[in-house]
């Protein structure tokens, strides 16, 4: 499941009502989950809000295809990438990633591998504001 949101999320539901759907719960038994929220910081300045674009449908087809594809490359159960957009501010998650697996290793390394790619070929363009106001576009994804 792809799902890109406007508003703020919890992604601890998100998971409850995901696994109770998909009956993940019985069948897997590991699950690897990746949240990332905004901070108030980035190369040294405080940040008050960012701004998350992005590009419809070729966006949402993007996080589609790299799921069906990790589905492919490991033993999955089910895959959920939940990803916001629009305005976010800090303390707000941004980013949920979960995988369910029958064993550890490949739900981990299917995780890692989800988030990594999402964060370096997703068509998603962040703009922050500034304590001061003032506006910068985000030139490069921190490393992982």
């Amino acid at each position: 499941m792809i799902e890109l949101r406007e508003m703020p999320f919890d992604p601890w539901q998100y998971l409850a009502e995901r696994q109770v759907s998909q009956g993940v719960e019985a069948r897997s038994g590991a699950a690897a989950i990746f949240v990332g929220t905004m901070r108030d910081f980035n190369e040294g300045d405080t940040v008050q809000e960012m701004y998350l674009e992005h590009y419809p449908g070729m966006t949402e087809h993007q996080l589609e295809t790299l799921a069906a594809s990790a589905l492919k490359e490991w033993s999955l159960d089910d895959v959920l990438i939940v990803h916001r957009v629009g305005r976010v501010i800090p303390t707000q998650p941004i980013v949920l990633v979960a995988v369910w697996s029958a064993h550890r290793a490949e739900a981990f390394d299917a995780c890692r591998h989800l988030m990594e790619t999402l964060k370096h070929s997703a068509p998603f363009w962040k703009r922050e504001t500034l304590i001061d106001n003032s506006v910068r576009w985000v030139a490069s994804n921190t490393p992982g």
